[in-house]
Protein backbone atom coordinates (compact mmCIF):
# COMPACT_ATOMS: atom_id res chain seq x y z
CA UNK A 1 0.00 0.00 0.00
CA UNK A 2 1.45 3.26 -1.15
CA UNK A 3 1.45 5.87 2.15
CA UNK A 4 2.14 9.61 2.15
CA UNK A 5 4.28 10.52 4.69
CA UNK A 6 4.51 14.33 3.85
CA UNK A 7 2.75 16.89 2.13
CA UNK A 8 4.80 17.48 -0.18
CA UNK A 9 4.47 13.87 -1.34
CA UNK A 10 0.39 14.87 -1.87
CA UNK A 11 1.38 17.50 -4.08
CA UNK A 12 4.43 16.49 -6.03
CA UNK A 13 3.07 15.69 -9.63
CA UNK A 14 5.78 12.77 -10.26
CA UNK A 15 6.22 9.96 -8.07
CA UNK A 16 8.55 7.60 -9.52
CA UNK A 17 10.17 6.59 -12.92
CA UNK A 18 6.99 4.78 -14.44
CA UNK A 19 5.03 7.53 -13.82
CA UNK A 20 7.34 10.20 -15.83
CA UNK A 21 7.71 7.64 -18.63
CA UNK A 22 3.81 7.84 -19.14
CA UNK A 23 3.81 11.54 -18.54
CA UNK A 24 6.81 11.87 -21.07
CA UNK A 25 4.47 9.47 -23.50
CA UNK A 26 1.32 11.46 -23.17
CA UNK A 27 2.47 14.79 -23.74
CA UNK A 28 4.48 13.22 -26.86
CA UNK A 29 1.53 11.91 -28.18
CA UNK A 30 -0.28 15.07 -27.66
CA UNK A 31 1.99 17.01 -29.90
CA UNK A 32 2.27 14.45 -32.17
CA UNK A 33 -1.48 13.80 -32.55
CA UNK A 34 -2.47 16.51 -34.89
CA UNK A 35 0.05 15.42 -37.21
CA UNK A 36 -1.34 11.82 -37.75
CA UNK A 37 -4.56 11.91 -37.76
CA UNK A 38 -7.18 14.45 -40.27
CA UNK A 39 -8.57 17.66 -39.73
CA UNK A 40 -12.24 16.13 -38.42
CA UNK A 41 -10.53 14.09 -35.73
CA UNK A 42 -8.89 17.47 -34.73
CA UNK A 43 -12.23 18.92 -34.37
CA UNK A 44 -13.13 16.34 -32.07
CA UNK A 45 -9.93 16.54 -30.29
CA UNK A 46 -10.93 20.29 -29.63
CA UNK A 47 -14.50 19.90 -28.49
CA UNK A 48 -13.20 17.12 -26.24
CA UNK A 49 -10.66 19.32 -24.57
CA UNK A 50 -13.41 22.41 -24.00
CA UNK A 51 -15.73 19.64 -22.31
CA UNK A 52 -12.57 18.39 -19.48
CA UNK A 53 -12.24 22.56 -18.85
CA UNK A 54 -15.40 22.71 -18.13
CA UNK A 55 -16.52 18.95 -16.43
CA UNK A 56 -13.49 20.04 -14.16
CA UNK A 57 -14.98 22.77 -13.07
CA UNK A 58 -17.97 21.04 -12.41
CA UNK A 59 -16.29 18.47 -10.61
CA UNK A 60 -14.93 20.79 -8.05
CA UNK A 61 -18.75 21.80 -7.08
CA UNK A 62 -20.55 18.39 -7.80
CA UNK A 63 -17.63 16.14 -6.66
CA UNK A 64 -15.60 18.00 -4.26
CA UNK A 65 -17.55 20.49 -2.43
CA UNK A 66 -21.01 18.48 -2.32
CA UNK A 67 -23.35 21.07 -4.40
CA UNK A 68 -24.89 20.84 -7.47
CA UNK A 69 -25.88 23.09 -10.92
CA UNK A 70 -27.85 22.74 -13.47
CA UNK A 71 -27.23 25.89 -14.98
CA UNK A 72 -23.89 25.35 -15.88
CA UNK A 73 -24.63 26.35 -19.79
CA UNK A 74 -25.28 29.93 -18.65
CA UNK A 75 -21.53 30.52 -17.39
CA UNK A 76 -20.55 28.96 -20.69
CA UNK A 77 -22.77 31.17 -22.76
CA UNK A 78 -21.22 34.10 -20.48
CA UNK A 79 -17.88 32.94 -21.35
CA UNK A 80 -18.79 32.72 -25.15
CA UNK A 81 -20.35 36.03 -25.18
CA UNK A 82 -17.74 38.01 -23.61
CA UNK A 83 -14.72 37.21 -25.14
CA UNK A 84 -16.22 38.05 -28.05
CA UNK A 85 -17.81 41.37 -26.95
CA UNK A 86 -15.04 42.07 -25.79
CA UNK A 87 -12.01 41.52 -28.64
CA UNK A 88 -14.92 43.04 -31.14
CA UNK A 89 -16.42 45.98 -29.12
CA UNK A 90 -13.29 46.71 -26.85
CA UNK A 91 -10.88 45.78 -28.97
CA UNK A 92 -9.25 43.28 -25.85
CA UNK A 93 -6.48 40.48 -27.30
CA UNK A 94 -7.91 37.06 -26.99
CA UNK A 95 -5.22 36.52 -24.38
CA UNK A 96 -6.85 39.06 -22.25
CA UNK A 97 -10.74 38.69 -23.16
CA UNK A 98 -10.69 35.38 -22.15
CA UNK A 99 -9.77 35.30 -18.48
CA UNK A 100 -11.83 38.46 -18.12
CA UNK A 101 -15.34 36.90 -19.60
CA UNK A 102 -14.43 33.89 -17.25
CA UNK A 103 -13.90 36.52 -14.13
CA UNK A 104 -17.27 37.82 -14.99
CA UNK A 105 -18.90 34.19 -15.19
CA UNK A 106 -17.12 33.66 -11.73
CA UNK A 107 -18.89 36.92 -10.28
CA UNK A 108 -22.21 35.58 -11.65
CA UNK A 109 -21.02 32.07 -10.31
CA UNK A 110 -20.25 33.78 -6.67
CA UNK A 111 -23.50 36.01 -7.07
CA UNK A 112 -25.09 32.01 -7.44
CA UNK A 113 -23.67 30.85 -5.03
CA UNK A 114 -25.74 33.08 -2.44
CA UNK A 115 -28.11 31.06 -2.61
CA UNK A 116 -26.81 27.54 -2.00
CA UNK A 117 -26.01 29.27 2.21
CA UNK A 118 -29.49 28.21 2.33
CA UNK A 119 -30.75 25.17 -0.17
CA UNK A 120 -29.55 22.14 -1.13
CA UNK A 121 -30.14 19.04 -3.16
CA UNK A 122 -33.63 19.54 -5.66
CA UNK A 123 -33.71 23.12 -4.20
CA UNK A 124 -30.61 23.88 -5.14
CA UNK A 125 -30.77 22.23 -8.25
CA UNK A 126 -33.66 23.81 -9.41
CA UNK A 127 -32.39 27.37 -8.46
CA UNK A 128 -29.07 26.92 -11.24
CA UNK A 129 -31.59 25.14 -13.65
CA UNK A 130 -33.63 28.54 -13.14
CA UNK A 131 -30.69 30.91 -13.56
CA UNK A 132 -29.44 28.61 -17.09
CA UNK A 133 -32.60 29.30 -18.86
CA UNK A 134 -32.38 33.22 -17.79
CA UNK A 135 -28.96 33.48 -18.87
CA UNK A 136 -30.28 32.30 -22.54
CA UNK A 137 -33.55 34.80 -22.47
CA UNK A 138 -31.67 37.73 -21.64
CA UNK A 139 -29.15 37.37 -23.89
CA UNK A 140 -31.42 36.39 -26.34
CA UNK A 141 -33.59 39.42 -26.32
CA UNK A 142 -30.66 42.23 -25.91
CA UNK A 143 -29.08 43.75 -29.15
CA UNK A 144 -25.64 43.86 -27.57
CA UNK A 145 -25.48 40.40 -27.81
CA UNK A 146 -27.05 39.89 -31.62
CA UNK A 147 -30.57 38.54 -30.40
CA UNK A 148 -31.60 35.49 -31.82
CA UNK A 149 -29.27 36.44 -35.23
CA UNK A 150 -26.40 35.50 -33.04
CA UNK A 151 -22.51 37.16 -33.15
CA UNK A 152 -19.97 35.67 -35.39
CA UNK A 153 -16.27 35.39 -33.62
CA UNK A 154 -13.38 37.95 -34.63
CA UNK A 155 -10.44 36.52 -36.21
CA UNK A 156 -8.12 34.90 -33.64
CA UNK A 157 -5.09 36.80 -33.84
CA UNK A 158 -2.14 35.69 -31.15
CA UNK A 159 0.36 38.42 -31.13
CA UNK A 160 1.89 37.68 -34.91
CA UNK A 161 0.29 34.78 -35.14
CA UNK A 162 -2.71 34.38 -37.13
CA UNK A 163 -4.66 31.08 -35.53
CA UNK A 164 -7.60 30.21 -38.09
CA UNK A 165 -7.18 26.42 -38.50
CA UNK A 166 -8.18 23.47 -35.98
CA UNK A 167 -4.35 22.08 -36.24
CA UNK A 168 -3.63 25.58 -34.90
CA UNK A 169 -5.97 26.53 -32.35
CA UNK A 170 -5.57 22.77 -31.37
CA UNK A 171 -1.82 23.40 -29.61
CA UNK A 172 -3.01 26.84 -28.16
CA UNK A 173 -6.38 24.85 -26.39
CA UNK A 174 -4.81 21.88 -25.39
CA UNK A 175 -1.89 23.59 -23.74
CA UNK A 176 -4.65 25.82 -21.91
CA UNK A 177 -5.82 22.84 -20.94
CA UNK A 178 -3.35 21.40 -19.09
CA UNK A 179 -2.36 24.24 -17.26
CA UNK A 180 -6.17 24.50 -16.05
CA UNK A 181 -5.95 20.83 -14.76
CA UNK A 182 -2.70 21.37 -12.91
CA UNK A 183 -4.42 24.26 -11.44
CA UNK A 184 -7.49 22.34 -10.51
CA UNK A 185 -5.13 19.59 -8.75
CA UNK A 186 -2.84 22.07 -6.95
CA UNK A 187 -6.02 24.15 -5.52
CA UNK A 188 -7.49 20.19 -4.41
CA UNK A 189 -3.88 19.48 -2.90
CA UNK A 190 -4.37 22.62 -0.87
CA UNK A 191 -6.36 23.93 2.21
CA UNK A 192 -8.95 25.51 0.20
CA UNK A 193 -9.34 22.02 -1.37
CA UNK A 194 -9.85 20.52 1.80
CA UNK A 195 -11.89 22.80 3.07
CA UNK A 196 -14.32 21.73 0.16
CA UNK A 197 -13.78 18.19 1.27
CA UNK A 198 -14.81 18.71 4.54
CA UNK A 199 -17.86 20.47 3.79
CA UNK A 200 -19.00 18.01 1.20
CA UNK A 201 -18.58 15.20 4.22
CA UNK A 202 -20.29 16.77 6.96
CA UNK A 203 -20.53 20.57 6.66
CA UNK A 204 -21.92 21.26 10.52
CA UNK A 205 -18.79 19.54 11.61
CA UNK A 206 -16.36 21.55 8.96
CA UNK A 207 -18.02 24.87 10.55
CA UNK A 208 -17.45 23.56 13.79
CA UNK A 209 -13.78 23.00 13.19
CA UNK A 210 -13.39 26.61 11.58
CA UNK A 211 -14.49 26.44 8.13
CA UNK A 212 -15.89 29.59 6.46
CA UNK A 213 -18.70 27.86 5.19
CA UNK A 214 -19.69 31.22 3.76
CA UNK A 215 -16.58 32.16 1.77
CA UNK A 216 -16.23 28.09 0.65
CA UNK A 217 -19.07 27.90 -0.94
CA UNK A 218 -19.31 30.72 -3.10
CA UNK A 219 -15.92 30.52 -3.73
CA UNK A 220 -16.80 26.61 -5.25
CA UNK A 221 -19.03 28.29 -7.34
CA UNK A 222 -17.08 31.13 -8.74
CA UNK A 223 -14.06 28.93 -9.51
CA UNK A 224 -16.63 26.39 -11.06
CA UNK A 225 -18.14 29.25 -12.97
CA UNK A 226 -14.51 30.64 -13.88
CA UNK A 227 -13.42 27.26 -15.31
CA UNK A 228 -17.07 26.94 -17.84
CA UNK A 229 -16.56 30.71 -18.55
CA UNK A 230 -13.35 30.03 -19.99
CA UNK A 231 -14.74 26.66 -21.79
CA UNK A 232 -17.22 29.09 -23.11
CA UNK A 233 -15.15 31.36 -24.23
CA UNK A 234 -12.66 28.89 -26.20
CA UNK A 235 -16.00 27.15 -27.59
CA UNK A 236 -16.92 30.16 -29.40
CA UNK A 237 -13.83 29.99 -31.95
CA UNK A 238 -14.47 26.69 -32.32
CA UNK A 239 -17.53 27.11 -33.85
CA UNK A 240 -16.70 30.77 -35.18
CA UNK A 241 -20.55 31.31 -34.30
CA UNK A 242 -22.63 31.64 -31.01
CA UNK A 243 -26.56 32.24 -30.73
CA UNK A 244 -28.54 31.51 -27.50
CA UNK A 245 -29.83 28.24 -29.04
CA UNK A 246 -26.76 26.53 -28.29
CA UNK A 247 -26.78 27.05 -24.75
CA UNK A 248 -29.50 25.00 -23.67
CA UNK A 249 -30.60 22.77 -20.35
CA UNK A 250 -29.59 19.73 -22.26
CA UNK A 251 -25.91 21.18 -22.20
CA UNK A 252 -26.23 21.54 -18.47
CA UNK A 253 -27.21 18.19 -17.89
CA UNK A 254 -24.20 16.84 -20.43
CA UNK A 255 -21.77 18.69 -18.14
CA UNK A 256 -23.38 16.80 -15.22
CA UNK A 257 -23.42 13.67 -17.15
CA UNK A 258 -19.42 13.58 -17.78
CA UNK A 259 -18.74 14.12 -14.38
CA UNK A 260 -21.38 11.49 -12.97
CA UNK A 261 -19.99 8.53 -15.70
CA UNK A 262 -16.05 9.77 -15.50
CA UNK A 263 -16.37 9.54 -11.40
CA UNK A 264 -17.33 12.27 -8.93
CA UNK A 265 -14.76 13.55 -6.91
CA UNK A 266 -11.72 12.68 -8.81
CA UNK A 267 -9.06 14.42 -11.02
CA UNK A 268 -9.45 11.74 -13.95
CA UNK A 269 -12.74 11.70 -14.00
CA UNK A 270 -13.90 14.65 -15.89
CA UNK A 271 -11.22 14.31 -18.40
CA UNK A 272 -12.51 10.36 -19.10
CA UNK A 273 -16.20 11.11 -18.82
CA UNK A 274 -15.68 14.24 -21.17
CA UNK A 275 -14.12 12.22 -23.36
CA UNK A 276 -16.61 9.18 -23.82
CA UNK A 277 -19.47 10.87 -23.77
CA UNK A 278 -18.56 13.91 -26.48
CA UNK A 279 -16.94 11.40 -28.28
CA UNK A 280 -20.62 9.24 -28.59
CA UNK A 281 -22.18 12.85 -28.80
CA UNK A 282 -20.56 13.37 -32.11
CA UNK A 283 -20.84 9.58 -33.54
CA UNK A 284 -24.93 9.45 -32.62
CA UNK A 285 -25.26 12.28 -34.11
CA UNK A 286 -25.49 10.47 -37.81
CA UNK A 287 -26.17 7.05 -36.01
CA UNK A 288 -27.90 6.40 -39.13
CA UNK A 289 -25.19 6.08 -41.36
CA UNK A 290 -23.53 3.49 -39.21
CA UNK A 291 -23.71 0.30 -41.28
CA UNK A 292 -26.16 -2.39 -40.28
CA UNK A 293 -27.07 -0.33 -36.98
CA UNK A 294 -28.42 2.51 -38.86
CA UNK A 295 -30.58 0.44 -40.75
CA UNK A 296 -31.94 -1.69 -38.10
CA UNK A 297 -32.52 1.44 -35.82
CA UNK A 298 -34.58 2.93 -39.35
CA UNK A 299 -36.79 0.15 -39.58
CA UNK A 300 -38.03 -0.42 -35.59
CA UNK A 301 -38.65 3.27 -35.79
CA UNK A 302 -40.41 3.32 -38.89
CA UNK A 303 -42.44 -0.15 -37.36
CA UNK A 304 -42.93 0.99 -33.79
CA UNK A 305 -41.81 4.98 -33.51
CA UNK A 306 -41.13 8.15 -35.85
CA UNK A 307 -38.39 8.01 -37.83
CA UNK A 308 -38.12 11.78 -37.15
CA UNK A 309 -36.76 10.61 -33.40
CA UNK A 310 -34.26 8.98 -34.47
CA UNK A 311 -32.25 11.98 -34.23
CA UNK A 312 -32.87 11.75 -30.38
CA UNK A 313 -31.33 8.47 -29.79
CA UNK A 314 -27.86 9.42 -28.03
CA UNK A 315 -29.97 10.56 -25.11
CA UNK A 316 -31.35 6.80 -24.74
CA UNK A 317 -27.43 6.49 -24.77
CA UNK A 318 -26.70 8.27 -22.41
CA UNK A 319 -29.37 8.01 -20.34
CA UNK A 320 -28.66 4.09 -20.05
CA UNK A 321 -25.00 4.87 -19.68
CA UNK A 322 -25.88 6.74 -16.33
CA UNK A 323 -28.01 4.29 -15.17
CA UNK A 324 -25.70 1.61 -15.97
CA UNK A 325 -23.03 3.03 -13.68
CA UNK A 326 -25.22 4.05 -10.67
CA UNK A 327 -26.65 0.44 -10.88
CA UNK A 328 -23.10 -1.42 -11.09
CA UNK A 329 -19.84 1.36 -10.58
CA UNK A 330 -21.44 4.36 -8.93
CA UNK A 331 -17.31 5.76 -8.86
CA UNK A 332 -17.65 5.84 -12.48
CA UNK A 333 -15.10 5.31 -14.82
CA UNK A 334 -12.55 6.01 -13.13
CA UNK A 335 -13.70 3.30 -10.42
CA UNK A 336 -13.22 0.94 -13.35
CA UNK A 337 -9.76 2.26 -13.71
CA UNK A 338 -9.37 1.32 -9.92
CA UNK A 339 -10.19 -1.89 -10.02
CA UNK A 340 -8.60 -2.42 -13.24
CA UNK A 341 -5.09 -1.42 -11.74
CA UNK A 342 -5.42 -3.23 -8.39
CA UNK A 343 -6.39 -6.14 -10.72
CA UNK A 344 -2.91 -5.91 -12.13
CA UNK A 345 -1.35 -5.18 -9.18
CA UNK A 346 -1.76 -8.74 -7.80
CA UNK A 347 -1.87 -10.58 -10.63
CA UNK A 348 -2.07 -13.61 -11.21
CA UNK A 349 -3.59 -14.08 -7.95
Amino acid sequence: MDMKRGYYEDVQLVTSPVVFFWLVVLLVTLLLFPFVVSNYYVYVANYIAINIIVAAGLNLLVGYTGQISLGHAGFFAIGAYGTVILMAKAGMPFLLALPCAGLVAAGFGFLLGLPALRLEGPYLAIATLGFGLTITQVIGRMTLFGGREGLHAPDLVIGPWAVDTDRQFYFLLIGMTVLLLLGMRSLIKTRVGRAFIAIRDADIAAQTMGVNIVFYKTLAFAVSAFYAGIGGGLYAFVLRFIEPEIFTLMMSIMFLAMVVVGGLGSLMGPVVGAGLLCWLDLKLRNILNIPFLGDWLETLSRSWFSITGVSNIQYIVFGSIMVAIMLFEPLGLYGVWLRTKQYWRTWPF
